[in-house]
Parts: structure tokens; C-alpha cells; sequence
């Protein structure tokens, strides 16, 4: 594999998110190959973006429902082209397929956004989420760009199984590809005197993109419906909220009273985690992994979370966190955690054996690497294994050719201000 082409939904921005943070591990598996690699992308330009081209990495700024990109990506010519989330490949999938035929067409998902929605309409709903959530127009969408592709990358395990029981996508088109992190790494935390590093630490944190949906439905319910039961056991306590882009809604929830601070942007969320006590994620909706986990297994940061917050994260491995759906519940597990020296300790230290069991990053690349190959190697009867994508992709791809042609078209026609 000679040319990777990347088409970002965004501008990576590892800082921010735990999506960016993904994107940079991908392209950090294929640089490792000696991979050439271009990361295009529609979206604009962010303050908060990492410097590709300083990586060695090739940077196109492409255009949606616009034929330029025919020429480009011809003139590229790729071994392998990754969409960033489904909505890249619905745009530009079948311009690659047409101009590069014969260029494995890769789909990271970031997270399934089918499962998120179907959970968020549930929430909304006050009820449980079921068939008729899961099967919404979204997944349709969603799971038809799969079919269409020729491997789709996956970051849970749970959703893996959800793919093949619920929506009976073949094993063979899907590859289960976590965070690929340094198993070394979370040793630099983990403090040998954890009793020392529990008198240390303190209040609570809690961190995410305030653009992502769910983080910021977080915050909301952790403001109304757990911290004032956290403060009515512990009234010195704090909570520091972190997290880019918040909106001045968020930013107006900021209490110096209650104990509620929201702090907005971190320069390095380790630093943050790493002098906090407890971390809180009451997540109520959501799907992929919880890159705040991730970062509190990395600084050794017990934490309390939800199903769903925990979901796809620790395996067979005694998780590092307490779970608790009901506000109730949450509060009491937080305020046990953040009293109960010993019992913060073995979560503290259960967080050393996340990253090298679970992330391993140098084992998850030589098997997303390997994975490739295979498709590579095999592309012709791999394709002809896939009779439902091949179905999607000459139906579909109709339709968004044809409506992507419609709107360039309709682009070019000069408005007529006579009358």
C-alpha cells in the first residue's frame, strides 16, 4: 500500500475530542507502513486542528457536490481511500469508486451515530430504546454506507455484535479496531503510594466536547439532578467542568456557590485528570467509546459512569470505574468514591491493566494492517462475496450522483436579480 487518502469529516483535533484523537492513531498505523498519506477534507479550517502537513502529512481542502474533486482524486490516484463517518462516504464514495475502481474503500465510523440517535430519541421519550429507535432513517443511511464499503473500521466490540445480530451485516466487512494507544503510558501515572495519591488529589472533574450532544446532556443533568446531592453530603467539594467550545449556555451554569465551575478548554486533559479525585460522566445517551475514560485510565482517575458511559470499554477486566444509571445511584457511588480511601485505591490501581489489555496499540495496528492487506490482496472476490453492497452501490450511487449533479448544476446557474 503505496497512497492512503483520507476524507475527514472535520480537521483532526486530538486535543478536542476523542474522534480526533482516533484519527490521528489511524494515520499513525499507516505512517508506520511508510504510507503516503493526504487527508482532504470540506470542513473549515479550526484554530484547535493538529499540524499535518508537519507530520508529513499531504493536506486538500475538497468541495461537497462538486466535480473538481473527480480530477483530484484521479490525479491521486490512492491504494486506499478512509471516509471519517458515514456521511463522507454517502459524498464522496461513489466518485472514488468511479474515477479509482479498484482502491479499497474504508469506513471509520467513529462511533455508530445510528445507535447514539436511536438512544437520544429514546431519552427524549423517557423510555427504553428498542427496534423501532435502532431502525430509523439514520441507520438506514448508516448501515447501507457500510454495505456499500469494502471493510468498515468499528471502535466497540458491542457494536460489532449489534451490527451482525441486529442488522446482519457479514462478519467479513467489518473489522474491530479500538483506541490504539502506548501500553506504556498509563505506568507514568499510576502512582506506587496510592494512599498518597488519594490524600493528593481532589473534587471532581468532569471533560468533553461540548459539540458533541451527549457530553453536553451531561453536563446539564450532572448541574441539576446529581450535584446538589453530591454537595448536600460533601459542601466543600467542587466540580471542575472542562471542555472545548462550550456555548454560553454552559458557561452560564458556572456557580462559585454551589461548588460548579465550568472551566471550558483544557490545555492538556491528562494534567486536568491527573490532580482530580473522582471524574463523572453520567452519560444518558451515546455510543463508541468514552475517550474521558480512556484519559482517566491513562492518569490513574477512578470514575463513576453509566451503562452506557462503560459500554464496549473494559472487557473481562475489573473496571476502574463505578456504574450507576439512576441519579440516586450516581450520587451515592460518587460520594462513596470520593470518601472511601480504599476503596478509590483499587479502582486507581485497576486502572494500570485498561491500556495494555484493552488499547494495545502496537497489537491493534499489525492486525488493522494485516486486515487491510487481506482486502487488498483479495479485493475482486471480496466484492463479488458482497452481492448486497454491489446491489446498494449501483442503486444508491445513482441516487447521490444524481443529486450531487443536480445541485452543481443548479450552483452554476447565475441568479437573476432583474427581478
Amino acid at each position: 500500500m503505496k497512497k492512503l487518502l483520507v476524507i475527514g469529516y472535520v480537521w483532526p483535533e486530538p486535543k478536542s475530542s476523542a474522534a480526533g484523537s482516533r484519527m490521528m492513531q489511524l494515520i499513525e498505523a499507516f505512517q508506520s507502513r511508510g504510507t503516503h498519506i493526504t487527508y482532504a477534507s470540506p470542513a473549515e479550517p479550526s484554530p484547535h486542528a493538529v499540524d499535518l502537513p508537519a507530520q508529513g502529512i499531504v493536506v486538500e481542502n475538497i468541495a461537497l457536490n462538486c466535480s473538481s474533486f473527480d480530477q483530484f482524486v484521479s490525479t491521486l490516484n490512492p491504494d486506499v481511500v478512509l471516509f471519517d463517518r458515514f456521511m463522507m462516504e454517502e459524498q464522496f464514495g461513489w466518485r472514488v469508486e468511479k474515477f479509482c475502481p479498484q482502491a479499497v474503500r474504508i469506513l471509520d465510523t467513529e462511533d455508530l451515530h445510528s445507535l447514539r440517535h436511536a438512544r437520544h430519541q429514546a431519552l427524549k421519550q423517557q423510555t427504553q430504546c428498542t427496534h423501532e429507535h435502532l431502525f430509523s432513517d439514520i441507520a438506514q443511511r448508516e448501515i447501507a454506507a457500510i454495505l456499500r464499503s469494502d471493510l468498515t473500521l468499528m471502535i466497540s466490540e458491542y457494536e460489532m455484535s449489534l451490527l451482525q445480530d441486529t442488522f446482519k451485516v457479514d462478519p467479513s466487512l467489518l473489522h474491530y479496531c479500538p483506541f490504539m494507544l502506548n501500553p506504556q503510558q498509563s505506568t507514568t501515572f499510576i502512582d506506587s503510594n496510592p494512599t498518597r495519591e488519594f490524600e493528593r488529589r481532589q473534587h471532581f472533574v468532569s471533560i468533553g466536547n461540548f459539540r458533541h450532544e451527549p457530553n453536553w446532556d451531561a453536563v446539564r443533568y450532572l448541574k441539576t439532578a446529581i450535584w446538589p446531592g453530591i454537595r448536600k453530603v460533601l459542601p466543600q467539594a467542587q466540580c471542575h467542568i472542562y471542555g472545548g467550545y462550550p456555548p454560553k449556555k454552559a458557561t452560564q451554569l458556572h456557580n462559585d456557590q454551589q461548588g460548579f465551575l465550568v472551566k471550558g478548554w483544557a490545555e492538556d486533559a491528562h494534567d486536568v485528570l491527573f490532580t482530580s479525585r473522582v471524574l463523572l460522566a453520567p452519560l444518558r445517551f451515546g455510543a463508541g467509546l468514552k475517550g474521558k475514560l480512556i484519559d482517566a485510565a491513562l492518569t490513574g482517575t477512578p470514575a463513576v459512569t453509566t451503562s452506557i458511559g462503560a459500554e464496549g470499554m473494559y472487557g473481562e477486566l475489573t473496571p476502574p470505574v463505578c456504574i450507576a444509571n439512576a441519579a440516586e445511584d450516581f450520587i451515592h457511588e460518587a460520594v462513596n468514591l470520593y470518601e472511601n480511601a480504599q476503596h478509590w485505591q483499587s479502582l486507581h490501581q485497576a486502572c494500570e491493566a485498561v491500556i495494555p489489555t484493552r488499547f494495545n496499540g502496537p497489537v491493534l495496528q499489525k492486525l488493522l494492517l494485516e486486515r487491510v492487506d487481506d482486502v487488498l490482496q483479495t479485493l475482486t472476490q471480496h466484492r463479488l462475496n458482497n452481492f448486497t453492497g454491489a446491489m446498494l452501490r449501483h442503486h444508491s450511487m445513482k441516487s447521490t450522483q444524481y443529486m450531487a449533479q443536480w445541485i452543481e448544476a443548479k450552483n452554476r446557474v447565475p441568479t437573476d436579480k432583474t427581478s
